[in-house]
């Protein structure tokens, strides 16, 4: 497909300045891409497509990362792309990039062993994100609140920057954008959320296929993990409270990796009734990965905020210590007093 041939995708409403934007990335030929922890279709999706979209103009790119990338995701990278940092490799990708990109986060909490990296990095940093919430991670934003998906920002970017869209960048965009929607069915889609799916679709995705890959090729040890969170799930408030846990050891005990709780909290949003989920995840005992989803006015980033959390107002998360019951009368205490603010 030539640029003359390029769909026009949708824009959202957005403050990025595109021009300086463009302006980094075209007076710069060496680059270092990272992403978050606990990796997603959006993180990863996102961070894929920028690299093809910079190789694409001849630049170096290496996307460096402190996970290894989750077997259910694996199927994005096909070409091993994605490296960790504690690869050899990586350092002297690190020594050459003239600038290092930070893709779906602005949280020094979500980095993990990059943290320390980015911190030392002694070149030019910027952060493409649609979070809300952050840390000064001494970068220059790029930010899109308003945007459903990191992944959207990027679209935006290839259509600014007139980049055509091949079937491969379309998938890795098409990946971002419907899982950072659960499937379009969020409160963050809007008409331009299904314009730009459909020109995704027009430059080659096959929804129904990537759709099977993501939900429809489950391993058993999460359907197990899943179980053990549903049969703990707990109410309060007369229903409109919804709440479940998954304790370290489950891992190891159902044959689950952690990337498999990935949108469990959103199952149990499907009871009638509720209004607000609540997840705790403890990865590691005693430290909790606190999830939040609101389909109701309480502000979840401003309540993760409380906990030195942060994301978007209808889904955010927080990472605290404790035992889980202490864990849980906190976080408890503070959504029964937002939902009757």
């Amino acid at each position: 497909m030539g640029c003359e041939d390029r769909p026009k995708m949708a824009a959202a409403p957005h403050s990025i300045d595109w021009s300086r934007l463009i302006n980094y990335l075209e007076s710069h030929r060496s680059f270092v891409l990272t992403t978050h922890i606990r990796p997603d279709c959006d993180a990863i999706g996102s961070q894929l497509a920028l690299a093809e979209i910079l190789r694409n103009r001849g630049c170096q790119v290496a996307c460096i990362n402190a996970f290894t990338i989750p077997p259910p995701l694996q199927f994005l990278d096909t070409e091993k792309q994605l490296m960790r940092v504690d690869q050899p490799e990586a350092s002297r990708c690190l020594e050459q990039a003239e600038i290092l990109v930070i893709l779906d986060t602005t949280a020094w909490a979500q980095l993990g062993d990059m943290g320390p990296v980015i911190r030392q990095f002694p070149r030019k940093k910027i952060v493409i994100d649609h979070h809300v919430s952050g840390d000064d991670l001494g970068a220059e934003l790029f930010k899109n609140t308003e945007a459903e998906a990191t992944g959207r920002i990027i679209a935006e970017l290839a259509a600014q920057w007139g980049v055509a869209l091949t079937p491969r960048l379309a998938m890795l965009l098409f990946a971002a954008l419907a899982t950072d929607t659960g499937w379009f069915r969020f409160n963050s889609v809007c008409a331009e959320t299904f314009q730009l799916a459909a020109d995704l679709a027009r430059a080659g995705v096959r929804p129904d296929a990537l759709y099977r890959q993501l939900y429809e090729n489950e391993r058993i040890g999460r359907f197990r993990l899943m179980g053990r969170a549903m049969s703990r799930v707990e109410t309060d408030l007369d229903g409109r409270i919804i709440y479940s846990y998954i304790r370290s050891s489950n891992f190891s005990e159902t044959g689950a990796l952690p990337s498999d709780t990935e949108d469990i909290i959103n199952t149990t949003l499907s009871v009638a009734g509720t209004q607000v989920a609540i997840m705790f995840i403890e990865h590691t005992p005693g430290q909790f990965k606190v999830s939040l989803r609101s389909r109701c006015h309480l502000d979840c980033c401003r309540l993760a905020g409380e906990f030195g959390g942060g994301g978007h107002k209808s889904a955010a998360g927080a990472t605290m210590t404790g035992s889980l019951d202490s864990v849980k009368a906190r976080v408890l205490d503070a959504v029964r007093r937002a939902m009757q603010e």
